[in-house]
């Protein structure tokens, strides 16, 4: 093998036997084909969820869409056209609500939450049977499917680098407006906060308006804006102006975790921890159960190695953790994947204490806010990956309010609005979205020859292979596999023959 190239290596393991489903729990009625991976280059990984598979540690699984009892179909949401729904900025406007002045909603918590069932927590497949795999991944905690970000590029510390930490502290210092009883004639009338935040606001404008090297003075009466019911950005509510003092301060920092940064190594206690609570409190799990091996290779490991490209951001690709501090206190951690055109999520949890303050959607927020800014030093990567969109668990409709959306059809993998979709997956579980009869997968495998082979440290194309196996016996399940990775990852990916 070349020293100076990478490769994806995976072992497949198949996918005939069903196990456990964790949406509506019949015990044989998941079906998904799997396959260990050892390590995966980026774009690998980004052709592969563009064909339906995905990721849990470095287990990579693709279901069966019309076998496996709840079809999963793959989301994704255009993050520069995304607009925050009411329910969104009802999200926003009560994390700076609590950042703000320390108030926490009342009542019932309005925010659903979704789980999605884990597909990985083993750490030796060589020797293990299928079934005995799947059987584990069944029984590992269930997903609460993710949702991070982090905003405004700051170090936090001396050790810290522009790709190991992303920072953006929310809380900000200044003074604060005490309630007094009565007129007081030597105070100015006073005037609602609505009206002091849009007069904050556009003094910002006014400012980002301000050309290159030109400094000027923002006049205390703020300018008449045109538009009265000028549409806020995403942006606008995450940065939405707080008092000069704040009750709590929130950073959020994004740390490498493959390879693992300093700072990942420095919180990985303090991380753990709060997986733990996490697993205890929300999945009910016994207290021996969400074991520190069990939180590495689930949420820890990574197939991703760290890849830097010129065009593309400056934190670089790979897998990441991004952590939330309140008050100097971790709170919540969503797991996610930079790749060369999306930022994917892939898992969240959170401290039981801070369940009031809706951190999944407040989060998901965050990431696509975050997607948006890293699209700013990489133009192709503007999508935000949800995971699974499974419509026959209402659970996990919730991804599909995050528009403008697309699902993948599970036959042509071709990108359709999930509107049209939603249409008929109302009649059925499995359906095809593409609307063209004759459209058939662009990338479908073509010569099963050309396929490549990782046999004995040597690199070479399965027919090649065939010739030294002097007739390899395996060619059905060689097919199979390069069949669902279709021919182009199928010429990169390599598959390992002991």
């Amino acid at each position: 093998m070349a020293e100076n190239k990478s490769f994806t290596i995976v072992e497949y393991f198949g996918g005939d036997d069903g196990y456990r489903c964790g949406y509506c729990k019949n015990e044989k009625g998941n079906f998904s084909h799997g396959m260990w991976s050892h390590t995966m280059t980026v774009q690998d990984y980004q052709d592969l969820i563009d064909r339906g598979w995905r990721r849990s540690g470095k287990y990579v699984y693709k279901p069966i869409m019309n076998k496996t009892c709840c079809p999963q179909y793959t989301i994704r949401c255009h993050a520069l056209k995304f607009q925050p729904s009411k329910s969104h900025k009802k999200s926003l406007k009560k994390m700076n609500k609590f950042i703000s002045n320390g108030e926490l909603p009342t009542g019932q918590d309005d925010e659903a939450r979704p789980q999605e069932p884990s597909k990985a927590c083993h750490a030796e497949v060589k020797c293990a049977d299928i079934t005995d795999i799947q059987k584990e991944f069944s029984e590992c905690p269930t997903v609460t499917e993710v949702q991070t970000e982090a905003a405004d590029a700051a170090p936090s510390g001396p050790e810290t680098t522009k790709n190991d930490l992303m920072s953006a502290p929310d809380g900000r210092t200044a003074t604060s407006t005490n309630a007094v009883m009565g007129a007081d004639p030597s105070r100015p009338p006073c005037r609602k906060a609505k009206e002091l935040r849009k007069e904050r606001r556009l003094q910002k404008e006014q400012m980002r308006r301000n050309t290159d090297g030109v400094s000027s003075i923002v006049s205390s009466t703020p300018p008449t804006p045109t538009h009265e019911s000028q549409t806020k950005t995403l942006e606008d509510f995450i940065d939405e102006s707080l008092p000069e003092k704040s009750s709590h301060c929130l950073e959020v920092r994004l740390v490498r975790s493959n390879p693992p940064s300093p700072q990942f190594k420095a919180s990985f206690d303090a991380s753990y921890q709060v997986y733990k609570l996490y697993q205890m409190a929300i999945h009910k799990d016994p207290p021996d159960k969400p074991s520190e091996s069990q939180f590495r290779r689930f949420l820890c490991d990574s197939p991703l190695e760290a890849e830097y490209s010129p065009d593309g951001p400056e934190v670089g690709y790979g897998s990441f953790h991004q952590q939330y501090w309140l008050d100097g206190r971790l709170v919540a951690v969503g797991v996610i994947d930079i790749l060369p055109t999306c930022v994917s999520s892939v898992y969240l949890y959170y401290h039981p204490d801070s369940a009031s303050l809706s951190l999944g959607s407040y989060s998901a927020l965050r990431e696509i806010a975050f997607t948006r800014q890293l699209q700013k030093q990489s133009p192709k990567l503007s999508y935000y990956y949800l995971g699974f969109y499974i419509h026959s668990c209402p659970k996990m409709r919730y991804k599909g309010q995050y528009r403008p959306a697309d699902l993948l059809c599970p036959e042509t993998y071709a990108w359709v609005a999930i509107e049209r979709c939603i249409l008929q997956l109302e009649n059925s579980r499995y359906a095809r979205f593409n609307q063209d009869p004759d459209a058939g997968d662009a990338r479908a495998l073509k010569d099963v020859g050309r396929a490549m082979v990782l046999y004995r440290r040597a690199v070479m194309p399965y027919a090649a292979y065939t010739r030294k196996r002097k007739g390899s016996s395996d060619e059905t399940e060689v097919q199979e596999f390069a069949g669902l990775l279709g021919q182009d990852c199928a010429e990169r990916i390599l598959l390992y023959r002991a």
